[in-house]
């Protein structure tokens, strides 16, 4: 070989480290950046309070299923020529498309609210200014994003910075309260200890999203990822959902260091922080906040991507983030969290119902759809299902089946 051509070799191989390297800080970590919101953060809290770290094994297995189902979210991503909804009006024909793309839809604008309210008390429990003008200054902000050129590569950024926020203050926090390194192991062994159901199956229906796994597929796309890319885009997907696992493992730990031994259950994220003043001063429940706020208005901006991206495909107007229709249908989302955040203080009890019932039907039918897709040869070819991802992913099926009986239960016989 030449010199030019040892030179070429080497520029080409600098050239792939710094791609790959690149990749791991793609849509996996949007996934997980708008998964993990004030919900996750309060339930997390409130399982250390009561179980201390007696339930960190459920959040292990609903963190391992959340990852087979990005990845093959991921796969499909790469290997289909359109976009997810669109193989299944191919599949199933316009109706099945349109069915997820309303029930995405529907789940994201009914817990909307809940993100704009956490975004409003995060700020305003450190600045004292109502939630109220919290709420409008972000959702104005979010929209403004939205409008910027390449949105796509400004979200990513956007919630790089947000999880890397989050990471640094729960973990900064998990460091304050010096949890006990045998109670967390003692946490890894399955354990269902007596009235703990209701939080297990809150916990899984939280950080194991098969809406949040779908949209995976999409920013694949929006990423321009190939089946070159299939490889670092595997690894990419596990790390993402990893520090979704990770972050509320980090608030779990705490909850269970500080609030249990005090007897103190907490109802919402708000609560968790200003626990922490008493004992480490202002200054750790500023910390506690700011990370509460990366949860908040990644979820804020995350959520209402999804619900209005995959509405417009639903109705076959396009994905793209760069569509005006799709910008439209994802505002709608935004503006209709705020308003309720702001009309209503906290989401009504009718609309958690209509966003349970409706996860119902709509959940477990997308996830056999993404089942049915990964093992289509036709569309997947060399990326097609392998047989672990099969049976991981009929197991998490088999959850999602269990959580819909639950809201059966819970909604009509309760």
């Amino acid at each position: 070989m030449n010199e030019g051509a040892k030179l070429g070799a080497v520029t080409s191989s600098k050239v792939r480290t710094k791609k790959n390297i690149f990749n791991y800080l793609g849509p996996a970590l949007i996934t997980s950046a708008l998964v993990l919101g004030p919900g996750s953060v309060t339930l997390s809290s409130k399982i250390g309070a009561i179980y201390g770290s007696q339930l960190v094994w459920t959040l292990v297995l609903a963190v391992i299923l959340m990852m087979v189902y990005t990845e093959m979210s991921t796969r499909i991503g790469i290997a289909a020529k359109s976009s997810f909804i669109e193989v299944i009006k191919e599949k199933w024909g316009f109706a099945a498309g349109l069915l997820i793309g309303i029930g995405a839809f529907l789940v994201t604008a009914s817990f909307q609210a809940g993100n704009a309210i956490g975004t409003g008390i995060a700020v305003s429990t450190v600045t004292n200014l109502n939630p109220t003008v919290w709420i409008v200054i972000f959702t104005l902000l979010s929209i403004a994003l939205l409008f910027a050129k390449q949105f796509y590569q400004i979200l990513e950024k956007l919630m790089l910075v947000l999880v890397v926020i989050m990471l640094l203050a729960f973990l900064i926090t998990v460091i304050l309260v010096q949890p006990s390194l045998v109670d967390i192991f003692k946490g890894f062994i399955p354990t269902i200890p007596k009235g703990s159901t209701g939080l297990i199956i809150a916990l899984f229906a939280t950080s194991f999203s098969i809406v949040g796994a779908l949209y995976q597929s999409y920013l694949v796309k929006e990423k321009g990822w190939t089946i070159s890319d299939a490889g670092s885009g595997r690894k990419e997907s596990f790390l993402g959902i990893f520090l979704l696992g990770f972050i509320s493992f980090l608030i779990m730990i705490t909850a269970a260091t500080i609030l249990k031994p005090q007897g103190l259950i907490v109802n919402d994220a708000t609560e968790m922080g200003l626990a922490l003043e008493p004992l480490f001063g202002s200054w750790s429940t500023f910390v506690f906040m700011l990370g509460l706020f990366g949860a908040s208005f990644s979820s804020l901006m995350g959520n209402a991507t999804i619900g209005g991206s995959l509405l417009a495909d639903g109705f076959g107007v396009g994905n793209n983030l760069s569509n005006m229709k799709v910008k439209f249908l994802i505002i709608l989302v935004m503006l209709f969290g705020s308003v309720i955040g702001i009309v209503f203080g906290s989401a009504p009890l009718n609309l958690i119902i209509f966003a349970q019932a409706v996860t119902i039907f709509v959940v477990p039918f997308i996830a056999i759809s993404i089942l049915v897709v990964a093992n289509d040869e036709k569309v997947m070819g060399e990326l097609k299902n392998k047989m672990l991802s099969n049976v991981l992913g009929i197991i998490g099926l088999l959850v999602l089946f269990y959580l819909a009986f639950n809201n059966v239960k819970n909604i009509f016989f309760s």
